[in-house]
């Protein structure tokens, strides 16, 4: 997911530090006192009419976006009171953008912890605030001084080391302990989470179908290569080391997380799929059925978290006949790779990312392939895209001081309603600057889309989370019609021999791909709980843009994605490798905080209010 305010990306000016950042602090200060006020109208004064506030925890314990004024005084009401937001300090210097919007990071306290904030001041007026809180009082990481001291430099009979520990520990899960949090699936975005929660000092404890950490990526076709840039892909606390390869090989990013599940002593339960789970009303908890070797263990989490992710549930189409075909078929997610189909005829039916790239893969393997496009795709070139990113994820942002939390506080700051605008911008820039690329595909005759209101990738996967094509090579076989292509085509049966389309034409087949996509988290949600249940929470991911497959009504943020939604003790928690990192400390401090008994009243509505 690409930045969505690149365009607006602030320039350093030649001013002294005083003229752009006394004013901020300035702004601040009137902003601290008029919130300990009682009359808040004071404060709101300082907000332009049409500005906007998004706030994760600090004020909400929620993650939501106000939008004007009246939305913005309504929070205020609700929760200036007790959240006591004060402290605020500009972090650095401030800055000023191209648009003349002055704008700088400052740091905050409330009366739970402490927080990283952002403003963009439009006319000495705000137009754009961030919150986030990022540490509990009392609760902090035990990192730097606060480390903890690994051993006793005394002798004493019997006493139990570090590995007695961790054995009795992880051997206890579910006979004489529970773990608080329960998490479903073991992926980056399940050891993200396991990793934040180890150091807040919560027991979580990991289940995954899979036997080992990493095998989710480790079992995909053999030349799966991840599509974004390392310094976007890094996991919590240990970074990839300085030399790794710019776009990581699947067995490598495998390989890196099980290495990361190991040295972060995180508790992993391998081979161990979820079979059930039900809440308690009258204990708060869950109950939940594992099978572990062969048995069925009973946990009994007070939280439950589905990390199961995007691509984890998958969609497989039924069409008349498909249960006749002579040849191979199968969903992209079971794709083992091109190895056994040199010379054979294979349909790969999608074009969105796996599509391409099992077709290129195939097309590598000495195979016959043909793309079957059954509606217009997003595709932006993987150079081009780490390009428009080098503000925020490349070797010149490090050297220009924006680390990775730096950027993914800055990607955060950004109010959904106003990204469009920026990502408008770019995409026509990438248009202009890819013209030759775009003219060769359409010639071939592959359907483009840019999003339906031309704001390109970001976009289009904050509102649904498919529809797009980062090209790593396979565009150029499309257009070379090294790779064959159907486009707009549908399919009318499965025939023994291949595929009949919807206007009579017959595609010979060895082998069909259904690269057709995975459906919502929310489905997992009806599998293991009930659909009672995933029909209360509604759907995971969209914005309510209104757009093709993300209905509205609007809600500015994604839906029930690492916030609490309609079911009490159940969180979603994905995404991309970015998201993963960052949303994840959101999550943990949630739950760190309901685990001490922090209060934590949730404003605003929950999804599908």
């Amino acid at each position: 997911m690409t930045n969505p305010s690149i365009e607006n990306a602030p320039v350093q000016t030649s001013n002294p530090a005083d003229m752009t950042t006394d004013p901020v602090q300035a702004w601040l200060d009137r902003f601290e006192r008029q919130l300990h006020s009682d009359d808040l109208r004071q404060a709101l004064s300082l907000f332009a009419p049409d500005a906007f506030w998004r706030d994760l925890l600090a004020m909400s314990w929620n993650i939501v976006t106000q939008e004007g004024a009246a939305a913005i005084h309504h929070l205020l009401a609700a929760t200036a009171r007790r959240t006591r937001l004060e402290g605020l300090r500009v972090r650095g210097r401030a800055q000023v953008g191209r648009d003349g919007v002055v704008q700088a990071w400052f740091d905050f306290r409330t009366a739970v912890g402490e927080g990283v904030g952002h403003v963009r001041l439009r006319d000495g007026r705000c137009w754009t605030l961030f919150t986030s809180l990022r540490s509990l009082q009392g609760h902090e990481e035990p990192a730097g001084l606060r480390r903890e001291a690994g051993t006793l430099h005394q002798v004493q009979r019997g006493r139990e080391h570090w590995i007695d520990q961790r054995d009795a520990r992880r051997s206890s899960w579910g006979q004489s302990a529970q773990p608080d949090v329960l998490i479903v699936g073991g992926g980056q975005g399940g050891l993200a989470l396991a990793a934040r929660l180890k150091r807040l000092g919560v027991s979580a404890l990991v289940v995954d179908r899979h036997a080992r950490p990493g095998d989710a990526w480790r079992l995909r076709y053999r030349s799966l290569c991840l599509h974004d840039p390392v310094w976007y892909d890094h996991l919590p606390y240990l970074p990839f080391p300085d030399h790794w390869p710019i776009y990581t090989p699947k067995d490598r990013m495998a390989d890196w997380l099980e290495a990361y599940c190991s040295v972060m002593d995180l508790d992993f339960w391998g081979s161990s799929p979820c079979r059930r789970a039900q809440w308690d009303p009258q204990a708060h908890l869950w109950r939940v059925e594992i099978e572990r070797e062969g048995q069925s263990v009973m946990l009994q989490p007070k939280h439950l978290v589905l990390a199961t992710g995007m691509s984890g549930f998958p969609n497989r189409p039924s069409y008349p006949g498909q249960q006749d075909f002579r040849g191979v078929q199968h969903h992209s997610s079971e794709h083992p790779g091109g190895q056994a189909w040199a010379g054979r005829r294979c349909i790969v039916v999608g074009s969105n990312n796996s599509a391409h790239d099992i077709a290129a893969d195939l097309w590598e393997h000495g195979a016959q392939v043909t793309l079957l496009q059954r509606s217009p795709t997003l595709v932006v070139r993987s150079q081009t895209l780490a390009r428009y990113r080098k503000p925020l994820y490349s070797e010149e942002a490090l050297a220009a001081g924006v680390d990775t939390e730096l950027a993914d506080l800055t990607v955060a700051s950004m109010p959904a309603r106003l990204a469009p605008a920026g990502q408008i911008a770019q995409m026509n820039e990438i248009r202009r600057d890819d013209a030759t690329f775009y003219e060769r595909l359409e010639a071939a005759g592959f359907a483009l889309t840019f999003g339906e209101d031309g704001s390109g990738l970001s976009a289009m996967y904050a509102r649904r989370g498919s529809g797009y094509y980062i090209d790593v090579g396979a565009s150029d076989l499309v257009a070379q019609g090294l790779i064959g292509l159907r486009s707009g085509a549908n399919i009318q049966r499965v025939l023994p021999e291949g595929l009949e389309l919807v206007s009579g034409e017959v595609l010979p087949a060895d082998l069909i791909v259904w690269a057709t996509g995975y459906g919502s988290m929310t489905e997992w949600a009806a599998h293991l709980i009930c659909a009672e249940v995933a029909q209360r929470v509604g759907p995971c991911w969209g914005l309510g843009s209104g757009t093709s497959r993300d209905p509205g009504p609007w809600e500015g943020e994604l839906r029930n994605m690492w916030k609490p939604v309609r079911q009490p003790g159940l969180w979603f928690h994905g995404g991309n490798l970015a998201q993963s990192r960052h949303y994840s400390l959101t999550l943990a401090l949630q739950l760190k905080a309901r685990l001490v008994g922090i209060p934590t009243p949730v404003y605003g509505r929950m999804s599908g209010d």
